[in-house]
């Protein structure tokens, strides 16, 4: 069952969006960007105020770097479909479990460390080059409480 409201369209703005950051992170890596997406919808906190839907999450000014490259604008594929559902239907995996917020360090090929903090929040670890940060409780207390 969902714990975001999502047409078809939505789950395809998904999976293109999961694709385009994290295919080169394998299939995790890329249930860990719709992790990390989902809770902003539910947190409703920090800069995520008010985001409530998949369209206004991944549309937020400056919130995906992929969305000024061609390959979210491509089609979105079943594989990516289907992890973009498992997303939507609540599945969590650390370290995206309670994120707001992930990025990769240094250049495509060389992979940088993962700073302590990441908009003052600190890092609650790592998958292949993406680093994930988690809000503290004072910041955003709501999304420990999403699930």
């Amino acid at each position: 069952m969902a714990v975001v409201k999502a047409r078809k369209q939505d789950i395809d703005m998904l999976a293109r969006l999961l694709r385009a950051e994290a295919e080169t992170e394998g299939e995790l890596g890329m249930l860990l960007v719709g992790n990390v997406g989902i809770n902003r919808i539910r947190a409703n906190c920090s800069d995520f105020k008010g985001i409530r839907t998949i369209p206004q999450m991944i549309n937020q000014p400056h919130a995906f770097e992929a969305l000024q490259h061609g390959m979210y604008y491509q089609n979105a594929r079943e594989r990516e479909r289907r992890l973009a559902q498992r997303a939507v239907n609540g599945e969590q995996n650390w370290p995206a479990k309670f994120s707001l917020w992930y990025f990769r360090p240094g250049t495509f090929d060389n992979p940088g460390p993962c700073p302590p903090t990441w908009y003052n929040q600190p890092l609650v670890g790592r998958w292949k080059k993406h680093c994930f940060y988690e809000p503290t409780a004072q910041e955003c207390e709501s999304v420990y409480n999403t699930f």
